[in-house]
């Protein structure tokens, strides 16, 4: 559109209206560069608002899922922790090490350490001399056996030579299969005789890892990929090793045979949160058309102490691809309420005032439309999102709750191998007193002497029963539990820490069995933590203050109560606003992650009951509230 020729002069008449004109011309070229420019800024609003929102959600997801996978691989590394020690407590091992070329003695080493690696689930369980050679294994039978092997190289033996226990992942050089090590020494008398070796498999963590286009790795301290829900980046790096290193990993083997490429990592932005946004090419190096990765957000964790960090690596095509929709929708609507604009512009000046009164009417009608539109299209996507969001919740509280009762599994480990210490060490010193009975005619008292060791063997399948039945997954059904038995089974648990802490422990019940709608393995899991937590609060105590801790069952017809109380020195206003908020704790670092109430009260929630404090005059008490269960009795009757 271009401006009009100025009128020539002698034409006095045609230059006021020629001028009004040139003007209108202009303002409407403004008009344009300003509706132009407008368009330009709400779609770059648009695209950075929801790329913000997506990836603060991503975000937000990925720590929560950084969290539960750490805890799930550390209570997978600390249930084999205890095995390198019962090794020490086999006098054939001792033997085997004291005299290396005693071969029957070999055999009997060989087939009981190939049974205690079937009951255990380890990879493989050796035995090796001080010299670093191998004096037996669980795979004795098998063609790649360990037996005879040479392996001083591996910095997890010369760490327990020098005394130092230690944990070591690596690929094996004989087997070529990866697994994490635990290696500690075996001694007699004081006097280190060799070194116990356990090789447990943590790949099978990967396939839980697996979360749509997300993707999960593990590296270690030089920053070597080992576990990866990707196997194109597995054994890759995450930078160029250094020469030193390599010569460092050579030397150890840790990756035999593997060349650990670096993976063609890009940065594109980073946050001040530690958060980086990445692109990731081709492993083989290659940059052609297609071989390059989308935008990835890469969250890390760290997993003290063995200096491994996590990664979380999620796929930012969806947050992109949400912020292009955003950016076209927000220029639909524009252009669309510009087009209405100058619809009714038009009308209004057609109609002169009061067209234009039924004009700005109309554009309010409009507006409001187009806002109720927009409105409910937000309202169906986030009646969607929440539908997802709470399937993805479900299947996380489930995991969540087997973490929680594996954690509790791991802060009771020291009790529990304590109370298997002790009756492993009297059956030793039985056995060897049976044999002298024997040896010397005494069959009487050698009978009884089995018998005692009987009533030993049947108490140590009693505490690992419960261990297993309470490590179990739940099947979440519910129905009628007996709350008799789930405070029986969870006083297994914690027997042998009220006899080390000398707490005083009372049952207040009735002497008729109680029914609650629940499932039994959670509501064992609750009962754990809430007496766990009792106990935590009673350690702080005086040694000379008496520590009492008082489970009372109620049934007042419909509801079932548990009330688990004790003397320590009770909440503190902040504890009891923040009761059940998840990862808060009163418990200093380290000792706990801050989730067992959380998860208690959850659980407890989805029994269709409550779990609450109540006020005390010394110490605290929490009280859980179930729908009492019918059930049929043996005469025949509901009670």
């Amino acid at each position: 559109m271009s401006i009009p020729p100025e009128p020539p002069i002698g034409q006095p008449n045609e230059a006021p209206a020629a001028l009004p004109h040139a003007r209108a011309r202009r303002l409407a070229h403004l008009a344009w560069i300003a509706v132009l420019a407008g368009a330009i800024a709400l779609g770059w609003t648009a695209y950075w608002w929801t790329e913000r929102i997506s990836i603060d959600r991503l975000r937000a997801a990925g720590a929560q899922r950084l969290e539960l996978y750490a805890a799930s691989l550390q209570n997978l590394l600390d249930k084999y922790d205890f095995l390198p020690h019962m090794l020490e407590l086999d006098k054939n091992v001792l033997a085997l090490l004291e005299h290396p070329g005693d071969m029957a003695r070999r055999l009997d080493v060989n087939t009981y350490l190939e049974r205690l690696s079937g009951q255990a689930g380890s990879r493989i369980i050796y035995i090796v001399d001080l010299q670093g050679r191998t004096l037996a294994a669980s795979n004795w039978r098998q063609k790649d056996s360990f037996v005879g092997d040479d392996i001083r190289f591996r910095p997890y033996l010369q760490n327990a030579l020098s005394g130092h226990p230690s944990g070591f992942y690596g690929v094996g050089t004989t087997s070529g299969e990866p697994g994490y090590f635990y290696a500690r020494g075996v001694y007699r008398d004081g006097r280190m005789l060799g070194v116990a070796v356990v090789k447990v498999n943590i790949e099978e963590q990967e396939r839980g890892w697996v979360q749509g286009a997300d993707k999960v790795m593990l590296a270690d301290a030089n920053g070597v990929l080992f576990l990866s829900s990707a196997p194109a980046w597995k054994y890759h790096t995450l930078r160029p090793l250094s020469d030193s290193v390599r010569a460092g990993l050579a030397q150890t083997r840790q990756y035999h045979g593997l060349a650990l490429p670096p993976l063609p990592i890009r940065d594109e932005r980073a946050y001040v949160d530690g958060t980086r946004v990445i692109t990731i090419g081709a492993a083989n190096g290659s940059e052609a058309r297609g071989t390059i990765t989308p935008p990835l957000l890469v969250q890390a964790r760290s997993l003290a102490p063995r200096q491994w960090t996590f990664l979380y690596v999620s796929d930012l095509s969806q947050a992109r691809a949400n912020a292009r929709a955003a950016v076209l929708f927000a220029w639909v609507a524009y252009g669309f309420l510009t087009l209405l604009f100058l619809y009714l512009r038009q009308r209004l000046q057609a109609k002169e005032q009061l067209q234009a009164a039924y004009n700005q009417l109309e554009l309010k009608v409009a507006e409001r439309t187009a806002r109720l539109a927009r409105t409910t299209q937000w309202l169906t996507d986030e009646a969607e999102v929440r539908r997802r969001a709470e399937q993805q919740l479900h299947r996380t509280q489930n995991e969540l709750y087997q973490a929680g009762k594996m954690a509790a599994l791991g802060q009771m480990s020291a009790s529990i191998t304590h109370e298997l210490n002790q009756p492993l060490t009297a059956l030793r010193t039985m056995s060897d007193n049976a044999m002298l009975l024997f040896e010397r005619g005494r069959v009487d008292e050698a009978r009884q002497n089995l018998a005692r060791i009987s009533q030993v063997v049947a108490r140590m399948g009693t505490i690992t029963g419960k261990l297993k039945s309470f490590a179990r997954k739940s099947n979440a059904e519910l129905g009628p539990v007996s709350v008799h038995t789930a405070i029986a089974n969870t006083l297994v648990l914690v027997e042998r820490r009220l006899q080390l802490d000398k707490v005083a422990f009372t049952l207040d019940i009735s002497q008729g069995d109680v029914y609650a709608l629940c499932d039994s393995n959670r509501l064992e899991q609750v009962l754990l933590n809430l007496m766990s937590n009792a106990l935590d609060a009673l350690g702080t105590l005086a040694r000379d203050v008496p520590r009492e801790l008082t489970v009372r069952v109620t049934d007042a017809g419909e509801v079932v109560s548990i009330r688990v109380a004790d003397n320590g020195p009770g909440l503190t206003d902040e504890a009891r606003e923040r009761l059940f908020q998840p990862f808060f704790t009163t418990k200093p670092q380290g000792e706990g992650l801050g989730l067992g109430l959380a998860i208690s009260e959850q659980i407890v929630r989805d029994f269709g009951g409550s779990l609450r404090s109540e006020d005390t005059d010394t110490g605290a008490c929490f009280v859980i509230a179930l729908q009492a269960a019918a059930v049929d009795k043996p005469d025949g009757s509901n009670g």
